[in-house]
């Protein structure tokens, strides 16, 4: 029977003052985006291009930052995963309560909430595994950045959420430099098949989960092969 650690924080104190600093950072742009939203609709924006975008704020400012901070904070993933699923618990009362934080969620579907679970698992299974935490962010800062810019570049084409190729490139520009600079050949072909696999979605299964889940497998397959 094979036994994988689990990574413990080394100083416990310090990763719960550090969980806690960005969880007040995490909030912090949740509600700025709030200010954000009310400058846009004033500049005249319509409010579903207002919401995409605010929502790709937060991908960016909250995942995608406290993302490239994990590895210079933390020794273990453990408080970074209990922080994403409690933000995923924070983002889903709302909707459960019927009152939407409208400046970045919509009715139609709670992808917010799959990006916290999606960036939170694939995060702690990675780096348990992997004992990597260098390698474990890959899968959360593809749907941070990826995904981000995937629907800025829509939104600022088309005015609304859709899944057009103009998207895919844009990621695939933005997140291959990333994987290879974190696990380079290795890297740059999990971030070019994310890229591609972020067209398709079936809600709820959206593609957050779709590209934490493919990126997760090939990196699994690649240490697997001794590749990475």
């Amino acid at each position: 029977m094979i036994s994988i650690p689990l990574p413990k924080p080394s100083n416990l104190m310090w990763e719960c003052i550090a969980t806690a600093i960005l969880f007040v950072y995490v909030m912090g742009v949740v509600f700025f985006t709030k200010v954000l939203y009310n400058w846009m609709r004033k500049r005249g924006l319509p409010h579903n291009v207002a919401v995409y975008y605010n929502r790709k704020v937060i991908h960016m400012a909250a995942g995608g930052v406290v993302a490239l901070l994990l590895p210079f904070i933390y020794t273990s993933p453990l408080l970074p995963f209990i922080m994403a699923m409690i933000l995923a618990l924070i983002v889903y009362i709302p909707r459960r309560r019927g009152k939407l934080m409208e400046w970045f969620q919509v009715p139609d579907n709670m992808y917010e909430v799959n990006f916290c679970i999606s960036w939170g698992i694939s995060l702690f299974l990675l780096w348990v595994l992997f004992q990597d935490p260098k390698l474990a962010i890959i899968p959360p800062l593809l749907i941070s950045f990826g995904d981000a810019v995937t629907g800025i570049v829509r939104n600022a084409l088309f005015g609304r959420r859709t899944k057009h190729w103009i998207g895919n490139v844009a990621m695939a520009a933005v997140t291959i430099p990333i994987g290879i600079a974190y696990a380079g050949a290795v890297g740059g072909f999990t971030s070019a098949i994310a890229s591609i696999v972020e067209r398709f979605e079936l809600n709820p299964i959206d593609d957050n989960i779709l590209i934490a889940l493919i990126s997760t497998a090939i990196l699994l397959i690649a240490r697997g092969l001794c590749l990475v």
